[in-house]
């Protein structure tokens, strides 16, 4: 469902010079259906930014990264657009949304995009947010005025909410006591078990050990100094 060969990145430092800061080469990897991979390495290592380039925030300098067998690295704009839409979810440690959106409406977004009637749109955005402790009086208003581990747990419920066939999840239980990690880490295994290809970022060795399948190092794409 997810397999990258050979994907190289570099940063230009346009303030500086135009100077180029290379990041990682001959990035490879592979998630099945029904796996969950984990990336480890040190702070700095690239994790985060392998995530980008395969979500398509980030343009690989050269590579393939192949998601649903879409090359996201050379797809066009409307054609990545369509793959987050409908195959591949995407839960980062930061929620951005527009002021003002309730947020059972922002959970439920991701359902109304890809052809959920409303109703049932709404009634499965209301059950993750009760899994996930959210209580009920906040769902009328904007999460940006929650706390963070709300809305943490917000973000989690939105990229739950369709059931994607790969699921990018960047420290999903980063911010959340014992309880909410716990409807988390179940939530992750039952998108194991339909099917989801899951590539996540994991500090929680407890986390990392209960619900992925094996460990990719990125140091190893590290770009010798």
């Amino acid at each position: 469902m997810i397999e990258l060969s050979g994907v190289a990145k570099s940063f230009t430092l346009y303030n500086q010079g135009g100077a180029a800061i290379p990041v990682m080469a001959g990035a490879a990897l592979s998630v099945a259906p029904g796996e969950c991979v984990a990336l480890t390495g040190a702070s700095g290592a690239g994790k985060s930014t392998l995530m980008r380039m395969i979500h398509g925030n980030y343009l690989a300098a050269s590579g393939r990264i192949v998601v649903g067998g879409l090359d996201v690295a050379a797809a066009e704009p409307r054609e990545i657009l369509a793959l987050r839409r409908h195959v591949l979810g995407y839960v980062s440690q930061f929620l951005r949304v527009v002021p003002r959106v309730p947020t059972l409406d922002v959970v439920a977004e991701p359902l109304l995009a890809v052809g959920v009637p409303v109703e049932a749109a709404r009634d499965r955005a209301a059950a993750l947010l009760a899994r996930l402790n959210i209580p009920r009086p906040l769902w009328d208003l904007s999460p940006t005025t929650f706390s963070g581990g709300e809305q943490q747990r917000v973000n989690i419920a939105r990229g739950f909410a369709h059931d994607y066939p790969a699921l990018l999840l960047d420290e999903p239980t980063a911010s959340l006591d014992p309880g909410n990690r716990e409807v988390v880490l179940g939530l992750i295994e039952a998108a194991k078990a339909r099917g989801a290809a899951i590539l996540g970022i994991f500090h929680d060795a407890g986390a990392r050990a209960r619900v992925c399948d094996r460990e990719v190092d990125v140091s190893a794409f590290a770009v010798a100094p």
